[in-house]
């Protein structure tokens, strides 16, 4: 079964910094970060699902929910 993420690019404004949020299929909070730091995301995001996150987050638009499925390892 595949994991469904909802991704959410949050833009700063002055000290804060640009976030991205990443939310699970009930829209709970699951983990945020800056982009580029993903390292510094939730403990209930694994690092392979992260790397896909990260890289789809590079070219999202701020403001704009989108869904993402993220294939398991099998």
């Amino acid at each position: 079964m595949n994991k469904i993420f909802y991704l959410l690019k949050v833009k700063g404004k002055a000290k804060i910094p640009d976030y991205i949020q990443v939310r699970d299929h009930n829209f709970t909070l699951v983990g945020y970060f800056r982009p580029g730091r993903g390292e510094k995301a939730s403990k209930q995001i694994d690092e392979s699902s992260l790397n896909y996150i990260e890289k789809i987050a590079e070219n999202l638009e701020f403001g704009k929910v989108i869904k993402i499925e993220i294939p398991q390892n099998s």
